[in-house]
């Protein structure tokens, strides 16, 4: 496989990001980086450690030979695991940015026939399904990695998008209970939809109002409230509807969400 350079890790960045914006806005973080900063802390303790030991050392020199043993197994077994896990993150990353791609990959206008040198798939449910397979190999594979984690929103996602509803529901809880909380809120809001999708409004409105109440950089406040207010709108709940919308156009003078809140107002007259 050719090796990948700073700039080919960008832009994998930048596409997990992209195929996340087709649901909610998101990130996505660097194994590489995450490894580095544990490699960098661990390092940084250890020569303290010999440090704040070096003045005792002659005194107890058998004791400190017995300790230094120990120290040793235990550092190099917490070394070798940082080590593997920083390897599985990046092999995960890897295929990641495949069933990304995959997921990025357009949808043939009907009748056009395959061409070798475009990918294309002949419908969305296609892709998905083709994608979904690729996220499940990526948990199989590195479940404890944090490209797992992202894996597992993704075939919450391409669940969704087949109609599987109760699988989408499955994965997303798994990412809520478990992912950092930009992932769990990008997994909220996925799982609001689909309560709304299977007529559980209340549940829906549920996740929404907390995802407003402690927004994060992936789902805002705002974008919580829309969603919020197009699910009262939706269950005949104008004056709810209209409440939020307003709440909207209050904390955000003179701003695109506020004029777009504008305009859902004017609907609900």
């Amino acid at each position: 496989m050719e090796a990948f350079d700073a700039a080919d890790f960008c832009l994998l960045d930048s596409e997990i990001v992209s195929a996340t914006l087709t649901y909610s806005e998101g990130k996505f973080v660097r194994a590489e980086t995450r490894h580095q900063l544990k490699q960098d802390r661990f390092s940084r303790a250890t020569i303290d450690a010999a440090e704040r030991t070096a003045h005792w050392s002659v005194e107890h020199k058998n004791k400190l030979m017995v300790a230094v043993v120990i120290v040793a197994v235990v550092a190099a077994a917490a070394v070798g695991s940082w080590y593997y896990l920083g390897q599985q993150d990046q092999k995960a990353s890897l295929d990641m940015s495949v069933a990304v791609r995959t997921l990025n990959t357009p949808v043939r206008p009907p009748n056009m026939p395959a061409q070798p040198d475009a990918p294309s798939f002949a419908s969305s449910a296609e892709r998905a399904t083709a994608a979904h397979k690729q996220f499940q190999a990526i948990v199989d594979k590195y479940p404890h990695t944090h490209s797992a984690e992202f894996a597992h929103y993704f075939l919450g996602a391409t669940a969704a998008d087949l109609g599987d509803n109760a699988s989408a529901e499955r994965e997303f809880q798994k990412v809520i209970s478990s992912a950092n909380s930009d992932v769990a809120a990008l997994a909220r809001m996925a799982l609001a939809s689909v309560y709304r999708n299977t007529g559980r409004d209340k549940q829906a409105v549920e996740l929404y109002k907390q995802l407003a109440a402690k927004p994060t950089s992936t789902v805002g406040k705002v974008m919580a409230q829309m969603e919020l207010a197009a699910t009262y709108q939706a269950a005949n709940q104008p004056l709810e509807a209209k409440h939020v919308y307003e709440t909207i156009q209050k904390e955000n003078p003179a701003s695109e969400a506020a004029q777009l809140a504008s305009a859902k107002l004017q609907q609900l007259k």
